[in-house]
């Protein structure tokens, strides 16, 4: 069996990502809305995206609040959707 390189063990352990999570950070949060993070930050002024929970040090949302605000956005539903 070869050995591993001894500086191997040096090295950061892999970001485990865990999906779906239930807090998401600000660039998350703007791509499961489908909008750009500048436009997200737009919507949370304006009080159409609701705003971030502080926890210790990070700023997070629960994903299921982004969802609710989602789905309560107009939108112009006249065009047929021919997935519909």
């Amino acid at each position: 069996m070869p050995r591993r390189p001894a500086d191997i063990d040096l090295l950061p352990a892999p970001r485990i990502a865990v999906s779906p999570r239930r807090g998401l950070r600000r660039e998350e949060a703007a791509l499961y809305v489908g909008v750009s993070p500048s436009k997200f930050d737009e919507m949370v002024r304006d009080g159409r995206m609701p705003k971030a929970k502080r926890v210790d040090g990070c700023v997070i949302r629960d994903i299921r609040r982004p969802d609710l605000a989602r789905d309560a956005l107009g939108g112009d539903d006249a065009e047929a959707n021919p997935w519909d």
